[in-house]
């Protein structure tokens, strides 16, 4: 169809740039100014669009195993940049655990789904997960784990992964209002409206214009960029935080 124009690489590049200006708005504006709401809402295009591509991913990689330690490696790596960035007024304290850790975590739910039969089992594990996930303080917190078992649950099929985008965005509103700042100021109901605009721009990206297909030159560079765009865009905000606004 002359709809799907964009590609697996064209996406990606459009949630890495989502995540880049909502890590801007948390470095470096003031979290009462209207610029700050829109850019943080613009990334969370970002989180539902990575968890729908690592479950499209997971089964059509050649080794899981090089996969997940890509996805360790680079989670590492990442930690110390984004404790660094996320800091105020210190050089760094413990922020959380970085999206990449988070995205491990939803990797092994698809392995939970694909190695585990039994039911109960299954969803002892998927629970597990999703507690981890929690005290570990990662970010995105437990709704990247459920994105993800939403979109194994739709497997592909183009009804059931719109049907899995909604759910995603009435969970994620839910759980903002409600779960997260527990608080209905006019503020916080815009920008959980806003984010939950966002997250469903993705869902209109993925079902009605992605063709399925990954970027016909540069997958090798696409692959790598994507991984270390990550730790590299955020030792740099750290750095000017640290050296510049704060010297």
């Amino acid at each position: 169809m002359k709809t799907k124009i964009l590609n697996r690489d064209t996406i990606k590049y459009i949630a890495v740039f989502a995540m880049i200006l909502n890590h801007t708005a948390h470095v470096f504006l003031d979290e009462n100014t209207v610029l700050y709401m829109i850019l943080i809402a613009v990334g969370h295009f970002t989180a539902i669009t990575m968890c729908y591509f690592l479950v499209e991913g997971y089964t059509y990689t050649r080794s899981k195993t090089k996969y997940a330690l890509r996805l360790l490696v680079f989670a590492l790596l990442s930690e110390i940049p984004f404790c660094m960035a996320f800091t105020r007024h210190k050089v760094i304290s413990f922020a959380g655990l970085d999206m990449l850790f988070t995205l491990l975590l939803c990797f092994f739910i698809c392995l939970i789904n694909e190695k585990i039969s039994d039911t109960a089992e299954k969803t002892l594990a998927y629970i597990l997960i999703l507690i981890i996930a929690c005290i570990l303080v990662c970010d995105w917190g437990f709704m990247a784990p459920i994105f993800t078992l939403l979109f194994i649950w739709s497997k592909g099929d183009l009804c059931k992964t719109k049907k899995a985008f909604a759910l995603s965005v009435i969970l994620f509103g839910i759980y903002t209002l409600i779960g997260e700042s527990g608080t209905f100021t006019v503020q916080s109901i815009i920008l959980a409206l806003l984010c939950m605009i966002f997250m469903a721009l993705s869902g209109i990206c993925i079902t009605q214009a992605y063709n399925g297909k990954k970027a016909k030159r540069g997958a090798r560079f696409s692959k790598w960029f994507f991984y270390c765009v990550y730790p590299a865009h955020l030792l740099l905000f750290a750095l000017i935080r640290i050296f510049i606004l704060e010297a």
